[in-house]
């Protein structure tokens, strides 16, 4: 099975001007061919006499390597190739509608190269004493554009991947990478298989014994997580001391670099201050989600978790500006908004429920994620259902049956029985996958009906009265639709 590893990594001060160039150059060459297709899609395909050319989706390159742009040939051809084949392969997932088309990669935030096989090699280390292998030299560079022997520290055993990514973040280096991990054993062939097959080992058996196999949470702002059988899991407090001197500091840092001169080395010593400011809550947020996934999945009591089915990116937006009659603004509580998602962003809620979810499929167990609604305001005795047994934030209290309970506690274990219940009824866990095809437009010199085309009869519409059932090859895009109908 496929794991992820991510190791820090100790270049030299000339190593590292070096990767900085290689993450420069790939890049450029990314967002070259981002422009590229920006231009093709805006005015090539509208100009006379190229309706039906295609426009290309390939990893052709070597036109961006002018007299202008010298400075390319200063690394590995292989770098700029994996630069296109980057964005071939996040249009690819355009293509299959798990994202948005390729976007210019800023300078900002985090910055990594892809660097394949024929620019790296791990070299073994062997114990004098034993003769087994105890770690790994990773050796980076070609003998033409030679790099070195990068040291990176390496917190547990790994095998020999294909290609690495050498990240910068914060002024801290990364190794990050995919491997083959010999420890983990899936029989399945692919995660949705494996998700069924838990599903139908836990619908045999009967629900008493699933209910005490079953552990709910309920995610909140003051509590991150809370489960229903008591358990609390938050940040310790000294962590929460240090990221709030952490974030006073950052400001302190943002206001000096506003007063320097743009662009100065003094400003962006002041912006790597800030950089290391945010980092530190970055990395104790990613520790908290590890470590809570961790003590989850290792409870041998539980076989079945289910969480709130949180859709974290809508709950964070920022509130619309309002204006009253005569054009003037009106208040909308941004500020108060924006603490708000502040405070949510920073629960890491998605990172909890995606890292319990892989390492339960280690241990053979299921994650599930159900409808959140009125779920605080339910009682988990006698499903009583009003926003009257909310008395207070954190208290609960039923106005049918009087069951009282603190009220993260409760909803836990409303969740609990959503979840159960999902899994009983024996609906498919895993959507399933929906092919997509591409179907070309008939243009105007090809306005006659040929062979695999249904010509569609009704009422005029603003769409065209006939269309190409043959599909397309893939990665070409699509043309602009063009009707031959006369007014």
């Amino acid at each position: 099975m496929l794991n992820g590893y991510r190791f820090r990594l100790y270049p030299s001060p000339e190593q590292a001007q070096i990767l900085l160039r290689w993450i420069g150059c790939q890049r450029l060459i990314y967002n070259a061919k981002v422009q590229e297709d920006r231009y093709f899609r805006r005015f090539q395909r509208r100009m006379v006499g190229t309706a039906g050319e295609d426009i290309p989706v390939d990893q052709q390159y070597s036109h961006f390597v002018t007299d202008k742009t010298a400075f390319l040939r200063d690394v590995p051809s292989q770098v700029l190739r994996n630069g296109a084949v980057r964005w071939r392969q996040a249009y690819q997932r355009f293509f299959q509608k798990l994202s948005g088309r390729p976007k210019i990669k800023r300078k900002s935030g985090r910055q990594s190269v892809w660097l394949t096989s024929e620019l790296f090699a791990f070299r073994p280390r062997v114990d004098d004493t034993t003769g087994a292998v105890c770690g790994y030299h990773l050796q980076v560079g070609t003998d033409k554009f030679p790099v070195g022997i990068i040291p990176y520290v390496a917190h547990r055993p790994h095998a020999i991947p294909a290609s690495i990514y050498i990240a910068i973040e914060g002024g801290h280096w990364w190794l990050s990478f995919a491997a083959e991990d010999p420890t983990v054993s899936m029989p399945q062939k692919t995660v949705a298989a494996a998700i069924e097959q838990i599903a139908e080992d836990l619908r045999q058996r009967s629900p008493d014994p699933l209910a005490e196999r079953t552990l709910g949470g309920d995610r909140g702002v003051a509590k991150p997580l809370v489960t229903s059988d008591g358990q609390i899991f938050d940040l310790l407090p000294v962590q929460k001391r240090r990221i709030q001197k952490k974030r006073r500091r950052c400001q302190r840092w943002q206001r000096r670099a506003a007063r320097r001169k743009k662009g100065s080395q003094n400003q962006k010593k002041a912006y790597r201050q800030v950089a290391k400011s945010q980092q530190y809550e970055k990395n104790v947020r990613h520790d908290y989600a590890h470590q809570t996934s961790h003590a989850l999945v290792v409870n041998e009591a539980y076989d079945l978790y289910v969480f709130e089915d949180l859709c974290v990116k809508n709950m964070t937006k920022r509130p619309k500006a309002k204006k009253d009659a005569s054009g003037r603004f009106l208040p909308n509580h941004a500020a108060a908004k924006a603490g708000l998602n502040r405070a949510i962003l920073s629960s890491a809620w998605g990172q909890v429920v995606t890292f319990t979810r892989y390492k339960a499929l280690r241990h053979h167990k299921l994650v599930l994620t159900v409808p959140p609604q009125y779920s605080s305001q339910e009682c988990a005795e006698c499903a009583f259902t009003a926003p009257d047994n909310r008395p207070s934030q954190a208290d609960f209290v039923c106005q049918r049956c009087g069951h009282r309970d603190n009220a993260d506690h409760n909803a836990a274990r409303v969740i609990k029985k959503r979840g159960i219940q999902t899994l009983l009824s024996g609906d498919p866990l895993t959507p399933a996958h929906k092919p997509t095809r591409i179907f070309r437009q008939l243009g105007p010199e090809r306005s006659e009906v040929t062979p695999g085309e249904t010509p569609i009869r009704g009422a005029p519409s603003t769409t065209d009265t006939q269309r190409s059932q043959n599909q397309e090859r893939p990665g070409v895009i699509r043309e602009t639709p063009t009707s031959t109908r006369q007014g």
